[in-house]
């Protein structure tokens, strides 16, 4: 499939794109490619560097696979697979930083990149402040001089709010800051920051894209003003994926809008029947419409993911090993976005310090995965029946 269809339906894109069987022998998938060198024939071939590929860290025909589909969904200028969501954030990041520079993140934002900001880039001179997932246009009031960044993920994956992007890429511009946002839930079939005016988008790919639980991955889409900087900051550090990762993310997409489809219905399923159950104080979930962000949700998004939350009635840590210990479909884990479900029990305390987390009860992070949805169910029944007994 040439660029020229990549305006083709998601599903054509994610079947066709970014695979080429007439350069490989004809075979379907753009196989692994392992290498460091790469060779050149003359010296003037070396010194014109013209060449499709330069060297292995520079990536390669299996990386490149990855990188066109995903440009294509999030109808970006370019984009870079990298070795992990993480990986996705601090180059992002770093792109738009220097010593001096202020830094604003989402007080909802994902803890490892929290403690990135914190911790290093704290060290190299960037002041970094936390504003509420909900503040929408009063980002305006808190932008500073100096401030040359904005990170959101919406929603947050441990409280999920959804940030008004819009209203962020607004307040962030006309600030002279870039607006780079986490869109690891939605994925780009259901929301694309970047036509809602964010500058950079980055994903953990090691979840949706993947799909399987079995591989590291993070990419990083940019508006063509922002790719150079992205771009630069990337070849610096060093980061490159494998080709046999690289693989392994490609093989994950080509069944991502079917997986989101059931696991978007299956999580409201999952999530609608909670509501219902005896202990449930709150289930949050953007698309439930009793949610506070549901009129946000559904203008900025066309659907949901896999991963939600829910708040049990308060009781003490031996309710919640009780639950949690003897569940027999559910497992607990920190990632999520493969085929298995996890639960998996939060201490949001930790990871808030711009507005405090005021929820009374136990907070729990669920990511629905394909098992029989009645099995899951009864799963957690029995679990919910084991809390309420320890209390």
């Amino acid at each position: 499939m040439t660029a020229s269809r990549s305006d083709a339906a998601v599903e054509t894109i994610l079947t066709h794109l970014g695979r080429a069987p007439e350069e490989q022998f004809g075979f379907v998938n753009t196989p692994v490619y392992r290498g460091s060198t790469v060779l050149f024939k003359t010296l003037a071939d070396i010194e014109a560097q013209s060449q499709r590929f330069l060297y292995g860290r520079a990536g390669n025909p299996t990386t490149e696979s990855v990188e066109a589909v995903i440009t294509a969904l999030e109808g970006a200028h370019r984009t870079r697979l990298v070795p992990s969501g993480l990986a996705a954030i601090t180059v992002a990041l770093m792109s738009c930083l220097k010593a001096g520079d202020d830094l604003l993140i989402s007080d909802s934002a994902y803890e490892p990149g929290r403690k990135f900001a914190d911790g290093y880039l704290t060290r190299m001179g960037v002041t970094t402040r936390y504003f509420d997932p909900r503040i929408r246009s009063g980002l305006s009031e808190l932008m500073q001089s100096n401030t040359r960044a904005v990170l959101a993920e919406s929603p947050g994956s441990l409280t999920f709010e959804v940030q008004d992007i819009p209203a962020l890429a607004a307040a962030a511009h006309a600030g002279g800051a870039r607006l780079i946002v986490d869109n690891s839930w939605a994925s780009p079939l259901f929301c694309q920051p970047l036509k809602l005016g964010a500058d950079i988008v980055v994903h953990a790919g090691t979840k949706m894209f993947v799909g399987h639980s079995d591989a590291f991955a993070g990419t990083i889409s940019t508006t063509g003003a922002a790719w150079a900087d992205v771009e630069h900051v990337r070849s610096l550090l060093g980061f490159f994926t494998s080709g046999d990762d690289a693989f392994l993310v490609a093989r994950g997409l080509r069944t991502l809008a079917i997986r989101m489809k059931e696991h978007q219905a299956r999580a409201l399923d999952i999530a609608r029947w909670l509501q219902q159950q005896p202990g449930v104080v709150k289930v949050l979930h953007p698309a439930l419409p009793d949610h506070p962000d549901h009129a946000l949700w559904k203008r900025d998004f066309t659907g949901s993911g896999s991963l939600f939350g829910f708040i049990l009635e308060p009781a003490p840590r031996d309710a919640v090993a009780a639950l949690v210990d003897h569940l027999t479909l559910f497992s607990m884990g920190y990632s999520w976005g493969g085929y298995e479900s996890l639960l998996l029990p939060v201490k949001i305390t930790r990871a808030r310090t711009a507005v405090p987390w005021h929820e009374d009860g136990n907070l729990f992070r669920v990511h629905i995965g394909f098992e029989d949805l009645e099995d899951l169910k009864a799963d957690l029944s029995a679990g919910l029946d084991r809390y309420r007994a320890a209390r």
